[in-house]
């Protein structure tokens, strides 16, 4: 048995990470989502398999919640504000009544199942319904990553729509989770009687109301005062303008926190106003964010994997088979498209995928960890049934879910990536390419001059298999090349 310590922790964190990175390259051919490799990976390497042993809870949830703060706010930093406002509507109502729904039908069908004697599977009431909690919301690193590493391109705004929904459900599950765990705390400590669940309710809206708008609020003052503080700051060291911005992610959520706010939603809404305003050296924070979302997951469901124990997840296998598969065919389904009624302009084809879209992950895994601190009766349960289902979830769910876009008809064409590997400033106007063909060349001719550009677009560079070319009057263009534009405001004018 290996142990954790600060003597061994580099050796076997790195031994961990480059042997997962390894075996999700074998496990991708498979179509696969990596992220449940990496988890799969923590077991291989935990207690019951090569013997490594962390079962520190703590350590784990803070680790969860630092992974956290980086996946969304760098999904919200990649997220532009006009691909969701058609979709904020329905993006928000699936991220709060969806949630609340698919807690309601859920936690009746566990209630249902625990009394089925078949099972030797039995849960009070409150705490039925503090598992369906925990599992409640999608998980943002799952689909951001799964939507985004395979380049999806989906019709009818559903891509912007399910990370909305991913990047901001988190706070409602998390406050019934928190409230549900207070809620079996108190019944467990009394005989039930005593409890005034009118009080409960009413306290429990405060808290709701609370933490999005204190978060909402949080979130706003520190996306503009982000954008403003670096528009003034000058650093002549460009990769202190990355760590500064992760100081203020974490200040951010840890702020929002202090004040009762939901941290997550808090650094989602900060990502989404920096990412969408003029950033100074915006690729190089974007690949440093990149990288740091990479490092986080990693070493999130890693961590994750290794906290597991098999041989006792094994036990509650069926009945975590069981709550799996109503959630995915039944609770889900039911909750989008009861969410989605007001919005008569989504078609039945797009609810059908959002519903297959319930991606589970490593939040409801993190989240599945307060009942185990908090030491709430059948937490250990909980944990387990949440770890099943987040596999199986991943496993059925993540590696189908282009193969259901696509035979719903709603998937498109991909997106065609930058031929050009050049940051230049969003001062300087927008950026654009263009294909030269033979077609093109016939029509036009064969300079940037016969071309008859717009006024105020510059061609900067051009592309010819893996040279660049400096563009002067006399380049002949040829069939295959490829022109990074920029539209310049300042020309125009």
């Amino acid at each position: 048995m290996i142990f954790f310590t600060s003597e061994n922790l580099l050796l076997v964190g790195s031994i961990l990470i480059f042997c997962s990175i390894l075996i999700t390259k074998a496990g991708g051919r498979f179509g696969l989502p990596v992220l449940l490799l990496f988890l799969v990976a923590g077991m291989l390497f935990g207690c019951d398999g090569l013997g490594i042993n962390f079962d520190n809870m703590g350590q784990a949830q803070f680790v969860g919640m630092v992974a956290l703060c980086v996946i969304l706010f760098t999904g919200g930093l990649e997220t532009k504000i006009e691909d969701i406002k058609p979709v904020i509507g329905p993006g928000l109502t699936l991220s709060t009544v969806g949630v609340l729904l698919t807690t309601l039908f859920t936690g009746a069908f566990i209630f249902l199942l625990s009394e089925w004697n078949f099972l030797s599977f039995e849960l009070p009431l409150i705490t039925c319904f503090l598992l369906a909690a925990t599992m409640s919301s999608t998980d943002s690193a799952s689909v951001f990553n799964l939507l985004r590493s395979r380049n999806a391109n989906m019709k009818n705004n559903l891509q912007p729509m399910l990370e909305l929904e991913s990047g901001s459900n988190d706070p409602m599950a998390y406050i019934l989770t928190i409230v549900l765990i207070q809620l079996a705390l108190t019944v467990g400590c009394s005989s039930g009687g005593n409890t005034d669940f009118a009080v409960l309710f009413i306290d429990t809206l405060k808290i709701l109301v609370q933490q999005f708008a204190a978060g909402a609020m949080i979130g706003l003052f520190a996306g503009y005062g982000t954008v403003w503080f670096m528009k003034k700051v000058n650093i002549d060291n460009i990769p202190l303008y990355s760590i500064m911005l992760i100081s203020i992610v974490f200040f951010t959520f840890a702020f929002s926190d202090l004040l009762d706010g939901n941290g997550y939603l808090a650094v989602y809404i900060t990502g989404i106003i920096v990412g969408n305003n003029k950033m100074k050296n915006r690729k190089q924070v974007s690949a440093f964010f990149d990288g740091m979302t990479w490092i986080v997951q990693i070493a999130m469901f890693l961590l994750l994997g290794l906290l597991v124990d098999p041989s006792e997840m094994w036990k509650t296998a069926l009945a975590a088979l069981f709550i799996g598969v109503f959630m995915m065919l039944v609770a889900r389904p039911l909750s989008v498209f009861i969410s989605l009624i007001p919005f008569k302009n989504i078609s039945l084809a797009s609810k059908g995928l959002i519903s297959w879209v319930g991606l589970r992950g490593a939040v409801p895994i993190i989240f599945a960890i307060y009942p185990v601190v908090e030491n709430v009766p059948g937490s250990k349960d909980i944990f387990n049934i949440v770890f099943f289902i987040t596999l199986l979830s991943l496993v059925l769910q993540g590696s189908t879910i282009l193969a259901c876009a696509k035979k719903l008809d709603l998937l498109l064409p991909l997106k065609r990536e930058s031929k050009f590997n050049i940051d230049l400033p969003d001062e300087a106007g927008e950026q654009s390419e263009i294909k030269i063909t033979e077609e093109l060349i016939a029509e036009k001719g064969n300079t940037l001059k016969s071309l008859g550009l717009p006024q105020g677009v510059l061609v900067v560079m051009i592309k010819r298999g893996e040279k660049y070319i400096v563009p002067t009057g006399t380049v002949e263009l040829l069939p295959g090349d490829y022109l990074l534009t920029i539209a310049s405001s300042e020309i125009d004018s």
